[in-house]
């Protein structure tokens, strides 16, 4: 690296370059469509949380339109209004209801009866669209509810309305940048150790030195590690200038712990460095090596949820995208970032990090001790 400065420049000024890009297309809402079924912006199966205090028939019939709704998943009830947080925190839900112990009567009555509504506003595209489509729902059913009772009564009472109290958690201000830059995070460290690891050994293999390197007493390890670490310390160091521009020059904040960010970080590197040993060892050149890396990472920031919710994926995409090691390190980034929620919320998706690193690290030593 330190005979190439042309590469130096690269990669130290790349992750500058493609944040602000990317920055700037998110705070002007730029959205690309790619891939057809797998990448698109509509909406669909969004978690949904309800905490039902009200406990009365006009509640469950709200409870199962949003159950019976294509664009809602309703995937549990709580009965205390603080495990609303805990589910959003979690992210285990993007919308959460909460239906007060008055609501009945306050309907019964004609009176305006409050449903507080409860966004995860780290995605914003999704929180836009899935708190319209949740605000048009309950209004829907408050007309039933109105007609139903003009029909059984045959008089011309109060009207009951709904009333919709939205709070957005997370990204009040529905911040494109804010849902788009922590990805950013983890799609600049992937290229950067993916990529440039996976033609760093082709390379000696097409000049001819890998054999020269072979007869030196350097261990097949060692000679991994030689080839790995410095990939590694790049990517820290663009991690670094990513976190300084994210929060400084784009208002981006980080509301969790920088040194557990760091931490993850690293398993999400050996990750990274693990698969770009196992495209270097199946490479005869490195434009072999570029064509699979790329093959390899268009699909992984696709079906990521970088860009398009996987929820919105067909079911067979949904499944694929399970094994992909960068959909885990974006969750646990943007959970970093925007959720501040630490270890013991992201503890899975960091076990599943940490297994891809070490399989893939070792699938990779493994494949690079049998070609030599």
């Amino acid at each position: 690296m330190r005979r190439n400065p042309v590469l130096m420049r690269v990669l130290l000024a790349a992750p500058i370059i493609q944040l602000i890009m990317f920055g700037y297309a998110a705070t002007t809402d730029v959205q690309l469509i790619m891939f057809g079924y797998a990448a698109t912006t509509d909406v669909k199966n969004v978690p949904v949380v309800v905490c039902d205090q009200s406990n009365s028939p006009e509640g469950r019939e709200i409870i199962a339109a949003i159950g019976a709704s294509y664009y809602f998943d309703l995937i549990g009830h709580v009965q205390d209004p603080r495990e609303i947080k805990t589910a959003l925190d979690a992210g285990i839900a993007q919308l959460a209801l909460h239906l007060r112990p008055n609501f009945a009567r306050d309907l019964r009555r004609g009176d305006a009866a409050p449903i507080a509504l409860y966004i995860d506003g780290s995605d914003s595209i999704t929180a836009n669209t899935a708190s319209s489509y949740m605000v048009g729902l309950l209004e829907n059913q408050a007309q039933r509810i109105r007609a139903e009772r003009l029909k059984r009564t045959g008089l011309r009472l109060s009207a009951p309305t709904v009333e919709m109290v939205p709070r957005v958690w997370f990204n009040p201000d529905l911040r494109s940048a804010n849902y788009m830059i922590p990805g950013v995070f983890g799609l600049i460290i992937m290229i950067i150790t993916t990529v440039w690891t996976a033609q760093s050994i082709v390379r000696e293999r097409e000049v001819g030195t890998l054999e020269q390197l072979l007869v030196t007493p350097v261990r097949p390890l060692e000679l991994l590690l030689g080839k790995s670490l410095p990939y590694a310390g790049t990517a820290l160091v663009a991690a670094t200038e990513i976190i300084l521009l994210a929060r400084w020059w784009f208002g981006v904040p980080i509301m969790g712990s920088v040194p557990l960010l760091f931490a993850l970080a690293l398993v999400f590197i050996l990750t990274s460095l693990g698969l770009g040993l196992l495209i270097s060892t199946i490479s005869h050149t490195q434009q072999q090596a570029l064509l699979i890396s790329f093959i390899i990472m268009m699909p992984a920031v696709l079906l990521s949820g970088f860009m398009f919710p996987i929820e919105n994926m067909p079911w067979v995409i949904q499944q694929i995208a399970w094994l992909i090691p960068y959909r885990y390190f974006l969750e646990i980034v943007r959970g970093i970032f925007l959720r501040g929620v630490g270890l013991a919320v992201l503890w899975p998706q960091a076990l599943a990090l940490t297994v891809f690193g070490v399989v893939l690290f070792t699938a990779g030593a493994v494949a690079f001790r049998k070609r030599l």
